[in-house]
């Protein structure tokens, strides 16, 4: 094998560029086409290819090692940059080639299980598995150099907004935060365990209580969850936290970050403010906490137009405390055809609903099930109230709110995709004024939807033992084309309050002191006001990147059950590290 000798880099491929300059230049070996007497090698770094080139005139010894190059070879040519004669508009470098007089052959390599190109068709899993080669491919290149930057742009955008970078521990006492926790034995300590952080929630709290004011950091994140293309075991937050502030004062801090991010990286203006919508106001329009608002298809309430209709599906629910509301698809009628809308009809079940009405509107007179039992009249109502014309075709459910909205939302989402309408673009939105519990008819109590340290509104606190319905927390989410990309608050800093806090979420005295001590503790030494949110730059870069899965803008992903298929982690461990820990395995009774 070659070695670099005497050769130093001083191009990236996509640089090089100057007729009759003198290059050098790395890479891998993308393609080669060998004409007998000439021979082209496509050249890839991480910026792009260019074409080395070898002809009669090549030193027989460069030539033959040309010619015994193959795809993904590891080279370094020196040569001299000359006009191109068959140029390639498809690339930067497409109008001058490397007439190579110097070629190193540093690696070789066996024949890939797959070519390395942009628009593959391969089993995702066999990429994974080979993942080091999958990520070779210029996609994901640029998606991970879009991190990159992403990173890069947060960083500079809150230094410079007086931000201290601090990083809080990885291995941390077990709190409740909402998921499982990853846990980390102590061989010190037999039988306890370290946890891996879900965020650093309570660290950033304390040092806000440390009087460090503004604090921010790209915090690796953990949970024990069932994974969806939008979740990974493991994630990163920017993550930050800031001192006497209110709520407008960590959004328009944010807002400002959102419009540098975009305007810098895409070149994408973002007006600012960002519009916003309660909690109450998204779930009544869009069935979500996190609508997609590039397209409209909005929800509407029917419910006082069939309340006294002779429809028992309609009337029962609004009996029951329900409503009745719908959707409009706008000129579907040809591609909603009956059988679409069964299928539909079929998903709105598998997700909560009883059932699905509709009006389907494609000649003169609309097309609908239920008008044998409406008054004469009714349905003409209900088609003016929701605006639907010919060509139209309303959907419709029925049952109690909390089934109701957020099945019109999902809904919503998937006609919408079924039609193609959703623009591109970038639509950011906050949702603010989120309740602070929910009710959990199972257990008949109130859980808490945010961590114990969030703040209520001022004007709910007095509601938090006599209607925990009423009581609305000081909490907001940034949301872009449909994604929650952030979660935060203004914390709790009354000692007194957060106690009360504690006991409203059921917490006894020994609980709290055993899994949020020592933050209790730190209260009663003064802690200025703060709040704060953490900003999920997988997700961001993700949709930056314009594709639908974490995967692609991660280096080495998990699958579905959480495992990486390239390493085979997670693994076994030997009986020796097992028995330091004071650990055995209990085996799996589901095992053979």
């Amino acid at each position: 094998m070659d070695t670099m000798s005497g050769l130093k880099r001083t191009h990236y491929c996509n640089d090089v560029d100057g007729i009759d300059n003198v290059v050098v230049v790395g890479g891998y070996v993308q393609k080669v086409r060998d004409l007998g007497n000439l021979i082209f090698i496509d050249l890839r770094d991480r910026t792009g290819i260019v074409q080395l080139a070898f002809d009669d005139g090549t030193a027989r010894e460069i030539f033959e090692k040309a010619s015994s190059c193959h795809a993904e070879y590891v080279l370094m040519a020196k040569g001299v940059v000359r006009e191109r004669e068959s140029k390639n508009s498809a690339i930067k470098t497409g109008n001058i080639e490397i007439y190579v007089d110097d070629l190193r052959i540093l690696a070789k390599a066996q024949t890939p299980p797959f070519e390395i190109v942009d628009n593959t068709n391969v089993n995702e899993e066999l990429r994974l598995k080979y993942r080091y080669l999958d990520l070779r491919r210029k996609t994901l290149q640029d998606n991970l150099i879009m991190r990159s930057k992403i990173a890069k742009v947060a960083r500079d955008y809150y230094y410079e907004n007086g931000f201290i970078e601090i990083e809080t521990p990885m291995m941390i006492k077990s709190t409740p935060e909402g998921a499982r926790d990853y846990i980390v034995p102590s061989r010190v300590h037999h039988g306890n365990f370290y946890a891996l952080p879900q965020s650093p929630q309570i660290y950033k709290q304390l040092l806000m209580i440390a009087g460090y004011d503004r604090y921010i950091q790209l915090a690796r994140c953990f949970r024990d969850e069932d994974l969806r293309a939008d979740r990974q075991p493991e994630f990163t937050q920017i993550d930050l936290e800031m001192s006497f502030v209110d709520v407008e004062d960590v959004l328009e801090m944010n807002e400002g970050f959102v419009k540098r991010l975009f305007k810098e990286i895409l070149n994408v203006d973002i007006p600012t403010p960002l519009p916003r919508l309660t909690y109450k106001e998204a779930m009544e329009r869009y069935g979500s906490d996190k609508p997609d608002t590039r397209f409209g298809m909005e929800i509407q309430d029917i419910s006082d137009l069939v309340a006294n209709s002779g429809f028992g599906v309609f009337s029962s629910a609004i009996e029951s405390g329900g409503s009745v509301r719908a959707i409009v698809a706008k000129s579907a009628a040809s591609v909603l055809t009956r059988k679409e809308i069964d299928k539909l009809t079929e998903y709105v079940r598998g997700i909560g609903a009883k059932g699905l009405a509709f009006v389907r509107w494609v000649d003169d007179a609309p097309s609908c099930g239920f008008a044998k039992f409406l008054a004469e009249g009714e349905l003409d109502n209900i088609l003016s109230r929701l605006d639907a014309k010919k060509g139209d075709v309303v959907l419709i459910v029925a049952d109690k709110n909390k089934v109701t909205l957020p099945v019109l939302g999902a809904l919503r989402l998937k006609v919408a995709k079924q039609l193609d309408i959703i623009p591109d673009g970038y639509n950011f939105l906050w949702i603010t004024e989120f309740p602070f519990f929910e009710y959990d008819e199972e257990t008949d109590s109130w859980l808490a939807m945010h961590h114990p340290f969030t703040m209520p509104m001022d004007e709910c606190i007095q509601y938090l033992d006599s209607d925990p319905g009423k009581v609305i927390a000081k909490a907001y989410d940034l949301v872009l084309n449909g994604t929650e990309l952030s979660s935060g608050s203004i914390r709790i800093t009354d000692y007194e309050l957060q106690q009360k806090m504690f006991q409203a979420l059921g917490l006894t005295d020994e609980e709290i002191e055993a899994k949020f001590g020592f933050l209790v503790e730190a209260y009663k030494y003064g802690a200025a006001p703060h709040g704060g949110m953490g900003i999920g730059l997988d997700r961001l870069a993700m949709l930056m990147c314009g594709t639908d899965s974490l995967r692609d803008v991660t280096a080495f992903p998990k699958v579905q059950n959480a495992s990486e298929l390239m390493s085979g982690a997670p693994g076994t461990v030997d009986e020796e590290q097992l028995k330091e820990l004071a650990i055995s395995i209990i085996p799996d009774k589901n095992e053979n």
